[in-house]
């Protein structure tokens, strides 16, 4: 790796990339085949976490809430993004604080879920409520290696969710616990798995294979597993979701 800016990453520790490719395009192919509509953009030499598209904006409503990146290696992702969105014909309100797109804004039924502690501030929660004008609700992430609330939550539904309550402050798995008193609680070691940073289309659930014990619990709620591996892209401090701008 070229740089470390997460607890996962190692400078030193050696990526297959072929392997993560591979599996890149697995995940690829299990959307289509659950009738999921898939867009590329095109990489950018010397930018690779542009594979973690989550971060690059939030969109709702048709409306796109752009990213300004708290690590200085990430911030030439933002002009690439900006132009892909661009092209597709929206228009893009770029923030004024830091703000990390779905790495840290999680659309949740009637609310906006928005994660701070590490990189996304709560003054941009401020201007998401302000540009959407839906109810943003800040949660303040504690654990270092879960610094994106994508690490830590995911949507199943537009009631439910799952997550890990040690990832939060008191506070906020208090909020949680009152807003979702049936949600999927993880274990730690689901949750080290990137068992939450999944994607969820209400029905399907593309998971984290070695999140054994999550994936037993969505089955016995009714919901369907596909698991997806995506070890070699963990090693970079993301998964499933990392991977996944969903244009609403």
């Amino acid at each position: 790796m070229r740089y470390a800016i997460n607890p996962w990453m190692r400078e030193d520790t050696e990526v297959d990339t072929g392997l993560a490719r591979a599996q890149w395009e697995t995940l690829i192919d299990a959307y289509r085949d659950h009738g999921h509509r898939v867009e590329f953009i095109e990489p950018v030499v010397g930018l690779p976490d542009m594979v973690f598209a989550a971060n690059s904006a939030l969109v709702l409503g048709g409306r796109v809430f752009g990213s300004r990146f708290h690590a200085p290696q990430r911030r030439p992702e933002q002009l690439a993004y900006e132009r892909w969105f661009k092209a597709a014909g929206f228009d893009v309100h770029p923030p004024e604080s830091v703000c990390e797109g779905e790495g840290d804004l999680v659309p949740a039924g009637p609310f906006v879920l928005a994660g701070t502690g590490f990189r996304t501030t709560r003054a941009a929660h401020q201007e998401v409520q302000e540009f959407f004008g839906v109810p943003t609700i800040s949660l303040l992430l504690v654990d270092p290696y879960f610094y994106h609330l994508d690490t830590a939550l995911f949507v199943l539904d537009d009631q439910n969710i799952a997550y890990y309550p040690e990832a939060f402050s008191p506070g906020s798995r208090e909020v949680l616990q009152r807003l979702y008193p049936d949600a999927l609680i993880a274990t730690r070691d689901d949750a080290m798995a990137f068992g939450l940073n999944s994607v969820s289309d209400g029905r399907h659930v593309f998971v984290a294979p070695r999140a054994t014990g999550l994936i037993d619990q969505l089955t016995d709620r009714g919901y369907v597993p596909v698991p997806v591996d995506l070890s070699e892209l963990h090693k970079a401090g993301g998964g499933i979701k990392c991977c996944t701008q969903e244009i609403r």
